[in-house]
């Protein structure tokens, strides 16, 4: 079962957010982090996936303090209009969409009466790895092709939980230097990379790249069950 909700973050913005339950009691929960595109087509799908895997699954608008009802597709033109807002989102004052963020953590824990792991694609990634550095109650994060995660200043943050990162070889937006470095820095991270373009999990993408998708998908699942539930 799925639906739309509202969560009112600590500084009461109000922020929707899909929800996607389990047929039985909940293992846990999972907070799904959007792409560049929204709480879209795809992002529901991945988040009906982890609660067809037996976790509440949480997935708010991390648009919704610049734009609500933002649900675009994947052609250059929404590529565009996604990364203008996603500048957007970055230039609020802190906390931001972070607040967001700790909304649905907030919310998962008590929907589901279990422990909280969270992980984001993209854009999400980013804020997946932020969330697992600066917010509270989080078991777990898996960030997937973070772009900007591998920067200086990024790899410099401390995670509060265990973290499994995903990373693309022939990403063009996250050079495998980089990843490279953000492993020495990021010891504890167990990092995973994939013979695949940036986006390889999304369905919806040309860089779309199944076995790729499927190996991570199985190390995010095992990594969860350990950490979460």
């Amino acid at each position: 079962m799925a639906e739309w909700i509202e969560l009112t973050a600590a500084d009461g913005v109000v922020c929707p957010a899909y929800v996607a339950r389990p047929e039985g009691p909940a293992r846990g929960a999972v907070v799904v982090l959007q792409e560049i595109f929204g709480v879209n087509a795809h992002i529901r799908a991945v988040t009906d996936g982890y609660a067809a895997a037996g976790y509440l699954a949480v997935a708010p608008s991390t648009f919704a303090r610049v734009r609500r009802g933002v649900e675009l597709g994947y052609t250059e033109a929404d590529m565009q209009a996604g990364f203008a807002l996603k500048t957007e989102v970055e230039t609020l004052p802190p906390p931001g969409v972070m607040a967001d963020i700790q909304a649905a953590i907030d919310h998962a824990g008590r929907a589901s009466g279990g422990k909280v792991g969270i992980v984001g694609y993209c854009w999400g990634g980013l804020l997946t790895w932020r969330s697992a550095c600066l917010l509270s109650g989080l078991a777990a994060a898996v960030p997937y092709y973070g772009g900007g995660m591998t920067t200086p200043a990024e790899a410099e943050r401390s995670p509060r939980c265990p973290v499994l990162a995903h990373f693309a070889e022939q990403d063009q937006w996250i050079p495998m230097d980089t990843v490279a470095a953000f492993r020495a820095r990021q010891p504890g991270v167990e990092v995973h990379t994939y013979p695949a373009h940036h986006g390889f999990n999304c369905d919806q993408r040309a860089s779309f790249h199944a076995p790729s998708a499927q190996l991570a998908r199985e190390r995010t699942l095992a990594f969860l069950a350990r950490h979460v539930g």
